[in-house]
C-alpha cells in the first residue's frame, strides 16, 4: 500500500509487558557490574506485567483518535511504543508518515543548555534540516511565547515553559502525525486554547492526531474515535460520546455510587447499523420521546422557524437526587447542531421517582432544511449516563427560503446608496 491509501497508524495484537523489580534490589555500581559482567543481574523478579494486552486498531490518515482511561491503564505506554520509545513485546505497530511526539515534560530537552539550542536539537531529532529550523525558528518561539527566556538554561524553565517550547517545536516540524500526552495538562489557559486551535488547524488540512487525556471534554470535542484502556486491556472502541460515557459510568460504579442494580447497558441496534444507539445503568429510562407542534400533535417535520416542544417520558424505579436531562439535535453525518440540559440551564435536580414528563419549549426553531436526529438522555451530573438514546427519533425541517447551513436566523436585508435590487415577483 502506498502512504495515501495506507493507514496512518495500523496496531496488531500489540502486547507490552515487564518483569518486576525484585524485593530490594538495586542497581549495581560499575565495579560489581563488571565483575559479574551484568548491570542488571538480580534486579528482577520472575513476575511478569503486562501494560498492554492485545491492543488492535487502526487509525486512517486524518483522523484523530483519542485514548482515556484511568492513571496505570497504559495509555501514555501505548504512545510510547507508537512513537518507537518503547518496543513491543510481541504483535506489530506500523506507523506511515512523520511523527511528532509530545509525550513527557522536557522530554528530548537538555536542562543545561539554552532554549535555542534545545529547538534546533529537538528539531534534528524530529528530522528536520537546519535550514528548516532556521526558517521555522521565528514562528516556534512566537507561539511559545517565550521571546526573553530562549537564551536561558531550559533547567531554569517552569513546567509551564517546557510544555510551550516542546509543544511549539513539535507542531512546527510539519508532521503528518501528532502523537499528544496529558502534558497540555500542565500549561496555562491561555496556552491551551492555543494549542487546541493549532491541532484543529493541524486536523483541517488531512493529518492524524493519536490524543491522551484526561479531559474527556477535550476527547470529545477533538477526537472522531476514542479506545478505553483499562489495566491494558481494550474495553470499548468507537464513537467518542459512547465511549466516554461507557467509562464515566464505569468510574461512577468503581467509586461506589449508590446504583439501585448494577444492571449493564444493554446496546440497542437498528436493522443494518452496527452502531449503539442506546446505553446506561437503567436507573431512570426513557420511555418514550415525541416532538409536538403548536397544537400539541405528534409531527415529524417542521419549517424552519415553527414553534416545537420536545417531550419525554421518565421513570424512574427508585428516588434518585442527582439526575440531568439532556437533549442534542445533530445531522445524520453527526454534526450537533445544538445540545443543552437541565445542568447547563442552571437547574438542580432534587428527586425524580416514578413517572414524570420533561418538555424542551422551542418558541421558533430555526434550523435549516434538511433531515435531523434527536438524541435524549438522563444522567448524573458528572455525566454517567442512565439511559442515553441516540438517534430516539429523526425529523425533517422546511423551508420557503433558500440559504446554506445548518442555522436560519430571523434576518431582513436593507440596501441603500447606490444598489437597487428588486425581487422576481415585483
Amino acid at each position: 500500500m502506498t502512504e495515501e491509501t495506507s493507514p496512518a497508524i495500523r496496531v496488531a495484537h500489540l502486547v507490552k509487558s515487564y518483569r518486576r523489580m525484585a524485593p530490594g534490589a538495586q542497581f549495581r555500581t560499575l565495579k560489581s557490574a563488571l565483575l559479574q559482567r551484568s548491570l542488571t543481574r538480580g534486579l528482577h523478579s520472575d513476575e511478569v506485567v503486562s501494560a498492554l494486552r492485545d491492543i488492535s486498531f487502526e487509525i486512517p490518515a486524518g483522523e484523530a483518535f483519542g485514548v482515556i482511561g484511568g492513571n496505570g491503564s497504559g495509555k501514555s505506554t501505548l504512545l510510547k511504543v507508537v512513537a518507537g520509545i518503547l518496543q513491543p513485546s510481541s504483535g506489530q505497530v506500523e506507523v506511515t508518515g512523520r511523527v511528532a511526539a509530545l509525550i513527557e515534560l522536557g522530554a528530548g530537552f537538555h536542562p543545561e543548555i539554552s532554549g535555542r539550542e534545545n529547538v534546533y536539537i529537538n528539531g534534528a531529532v524530529l528530522g528536520l534540516r537546519r535550514e528548516e529550523i532556521d526558517r521555522q525558528y521565528d514562528a516556534i518561539v512566537e507561539f511559545a511565547g517565550l521571546e526573553d527566556f530562549m537564551e536561558e538554561p531550559v533547567k531554569n524553565y517552569s513546567s509551564g515553559m517546557y510544555v510551550r517550547l516542546g509543544f511549539a517545536v513539535a507542531i512546527h516540524t510539519d508532521p503528518r502525525i501528532l502523537l499528544v500526552d496529558e502534558v497540555l495538562a500542565v500549561g496555562d489557559e491561555a496556552f491551551a486554547h492555543r494549542c487546541v486551535r493549532r491541532i484543529e488547524e493541524f486536523l483541517e488540512t488531512g493529518r492524524t492526531l493519536l490524543f491522551v487525556s484526561h479531559s474527556l471534554d477535550l476527547v470529545e470535542r477533538l477526537c472522531d474515535r476514542v479506545l478505553w484502556l483499562e489495566k491494558g486491556v481494550p474495553r470499548g472502541l468507537g464513537p467518542p460520546r459512547r465511549v466516554i460515557d461507557a467509562y464515566r459510568q464505569a468510574v461512577a460504579e468503581e467509586e461506589g455510587r449508590a446504583h439501585s442494580e448494577a444492571a449493564q447497558a444493554v446496546p440497542v441496534k437498528r436493522e443494518g447499523d452496527g452502531e449503539d444507539l442506546r446505553w446506561g445503568s437503567r436507573e431512570a429510562e426513557i420511555r418514550a420521546v415525541r416532538l409536538l407542534d403548536e397544537e400539541g400533535q405528534e409531527v415529524f417535520v417542521f419549517a424552519s422557524g415553527q414553534a416545537v416542544t420536545l417531550e419525554m417520558e421518565i421513570w424512574a424505579p427508585r428516588e434518585l437526587e442527582d439526575f440531568t436531562f439532556g437533549i442534542a439535535m445533530t445531522t445524520p453525518r453527526g454534526v450537533e447542531c445544538w445540545g443543552t440540559n437541565t445542568d447547563l440551564a442552571g437547574y438542580v435536580g432534587e428527586s425524580l421517582k416514578g413517572e414524570a414528563t420533561v418538555r424542551v419549549e422551542c418558541p421558533s426553531l430555526r434550523l435549516g432544511p434538511g433531515e435531523y436526529f434527536l438524541d435524549v438522555a438522563v444522567h448524573s451530573r458528572d455525566g454517567a449516563p442512565y439511559d442515553y438514546r441516540k438517534k430516539a427519533l429523526s425529523f425533517t425541517v422546511t423551508s420557503t427560503t433558500r440559504g446554506v447551513g445548518l442555522y436560519f436566523p430571523q434576518h431582513h436585508w436593507k440596501i441603500s446608496g447606490g444598489a437597487r435590487l428588486r425581487r422576481p415577483s415585483e
